[in-house]
């Protein structure tokens, strides 16, 4: 891995672990801005990968993460609320959903450079959207009084899970690929926990982490982005081909 990449990937630990170890929050010990800052660093660590990326299809990939790194991170304003919107959660939704559109196209355009088996990458994709369907149900649906935001979150939930599907079929024909499969796993988990705090907040009270939950969720989907964001790198350390 190349030095900057290191350095950008040691300053996203500090901002991130460190916010969350030094911060003092009743509620949210990690400062807002640790933890746009940790998002940004890894916009900028998804830019520089496409510098260094060989051409052809794992450039292409490299790409697209870039570009649905930065749309995570357009999100990640959204829900801060440094871009105003009366609704942050639907302006957040938006742009994580472009972004995993991209990270879809990343892993499906690979996946076709890699000749993955249709029928593996098949089974992958519907027991991750099967699993999205069901957590989304039981946090968002049941037992609630539907809204516009519950059944918008629907198809969004159903795209997370699709990325980890997708990610999910990559790994299972080249394992060096496995972080990007962890990454997008640990983004529908954070995501989930949005959901929980949105729409079961009764299922939350009588769960020991709820008060910090904020903190749990960017301590899952921060790390999920940094391997998605990452996975070119790792693969390429490990000796990833195309074929």
């Amino acid at each position: 891995m190349p030095v900057f990449q290191l350095f950008l990937l040691l300053l996203w630990a500090a901002l991130l672990f460190g916010g969350y170890f030094l911060g003092g929050g009743a509620d949210r010990r990690m400062p807002r801005w640790t933890r746009l800052g940790s998002s940004l660093v890894l916009v900028v660590a998804g830019w520089t990968v496409t510098l260094v990326a060989p051409s052809g299809p794992l450039g292409r990939f490299a790409l697209l993460i870039a570009i649905g790194m930065t749309l995570g991170f357009v999100g990640d304003l959204f829900m801060a609320r440094v871009i105003p919107l009366p609704n942050r959660f639907f302006g957040g939704i938006a742009g994580f959903a472009l972004g995993h559109v991209a990270y879809i196209a990343a892993g499906l355009g690979l996946g076709n450079a890699l000749n993955v088996d249709p029928m593996l990458r098949l089974a992958a994709w519907l027991a991750w959207v099967l699993i999205g369907a069901l957590a989304w149900w039981f946090i968002v649906y049941r037992d609630q009084q539907r809204t516009a935001l519950h059944w918008a979150t629907l198809p969004y939930s159903l795209l997370l899970a699709s990325t980890t599907g997708v990610a999910t079929g990559l790994a299972l024909q080249q394992l060096v690929f496995l972080p990007f499969a962890v990454g997008a796993a640990l983004f529908l988990f954070s995501d989930l926990l949005i959901a929980a705090q949105l729409f079961a907040v009764r299922f939350l009270r009588e769960r020991a982490f709820a008060r910090h939950i904020d903190d749990v969720i960017w301590l899952t989907y921060g790390p999920g982005q940094m391997l998605i964001v990452h996975t070119l790198p790792i693969a390429l350390l490990l000796g990833a081909s195309l074929t």
